[in-house]
């Protein structure tokens, strides 16, 4: 296929693109390399697969109308899997009008030229911040979301609302992806992962919220890559079933589909510190701190329909991701020091 990857200097995005050109697939790239964090991260993350004879790479903004509709124009890709956001639930407290410029704004031009261009699938990541305020675990799609604790949050819901009026108004096939808390080598430096690694390394304390006492459903890169890949190759069905007088959140009689993607096997942060710290071969320094605004103590994803519809369920333990983890960011940070 054709693919428009959004994103496509960022950790799942440039994931994702060597997956797609190993199969054989062409692949359209678009990142605007904001600074949102180190760019020198995303060019190398870039150069990986930059002068692959099958990539093509776009440094504009999802904001950019007229750069987006050009593309579509140019390109015609057969299937958009649109993974470029402004991320992080804490920035959205500091700078909230970058989410909506990247996410809602951003969000509808890619959705346009996927309505204009009869795009035969659009798949798009949704997060599961969307779960919000919701505590009955295991998080299910087919619960409610209306409660989201952070703009982020809210953004990712409005997109799977803009999906839907798309799926519904022109027969739009799109697929919405509620990833959980996704770690693994060429991640975002921060996260938290990176953060603790990075100051475990220096000597330096790490800070720990809600006293490390929440629990994670930590999903290694490659797992969550698999899952987009299984689900871009089938393009969203309407569900005949549905009935709206029971309306079902999670399915629609337009073609349009939402899933999870995590690990279904939460792990308290505590723990999660401690495989880090036996990766490392070092103990870390505690800075226990209360949960921060915008955060939700707990998630944990319920992945049956994607077990049942697609034969998957991400598996990777978290003492293997951290792992991998670690000999990628001691190779890619060789000067931050070593296992001792």
């Amino acid at each position: 296929m054709k693919v428009l990857v959004t994103g496509s200097a960022g950790f799942i995005g440039s994931t994702l693109v060597l997956r797609l050109l190993a199969r054989g697939d062409t692949v359209i790239g678009i990142d605007n390399h904001n600074d949102y964090y180190d760019p020198q991260l995303k060019e190398a993350r870039l150069a990986r697969f930059a002068r692959h004879p099958g990539y093509t790479h776009l440094r504009i903004d999802l904001a950019d109308r007229a750069a987006i509709a050009a593309t579509f124009a140019e390109h015609q890709p057969q299937a958009v899997v649109n993974l470029a956001a402004q991320a992080g639930v804490r920035y959205s407290i500091e700078n909230p009008l970058a989410y909506i410029d990247s996410n809602i704004v951003g969000f509808a031009h890619i959705l346009e030229g996927c309505r204009h261009h009869k795009v035969a699938h659009l798949v798009y990541a949704s997060s599961s911040s969307v779960y919000g305020a919701n505590t009955a675990l295991p998080f299910s799609v087919h619960q409610n979301v209306d409660h989201p604790l952070s703009l982020y949050a809210a953004s990712k819901k409005s997109n799977e609302l803009m999906a839907h009026t798309y799926s519904s108004l022109y027969g739009l096939p799109t697929t919405g992806l509620r990833f959980f808390t996704v770690y693994g080598p060429w991640g975002r430096p921060d996260m938290a992962l990176f953060k603790f690694t990075k100051a475990m390394l220096a000597g330096e304390p790490i800070q720990v919220f809600n006293h490390g006492r929440h629990r994670r459903d930590f999903t290694y890169v490659d797992d969550i890559v698999e899952g987009v890949i299984r689900v871009l190759d089938r393009p969203a069905p309407p569900n005949p079933d549905w009935d709206s007088n029971q309306p079902d959140p999670g399915t629609s009689k337009a073609p349009w589909r939402i899933y999870n993607i995590g690990n279904s096997d939460p792990v308290e942060l505590l723990d999660y510190i401690a495989a880090l710290e036996k990766a490392l071969g070092r103990k870390a320094e505690k800075e226990l701190l209360p949960l921060q605004s915008g955060d939700v103590p707990d998630t944990a994803a319920d992945v049956q329909d994607l077990v049942e519809q697609f034969q998957y369920k991400p598996n990777t333990s978290i003492e293997e991701g951290i792992s991998r983890f670690i000999d990628w960011y001691l190779s890619y940070y060789p000067s931050q020091g070593a296992r001792p």
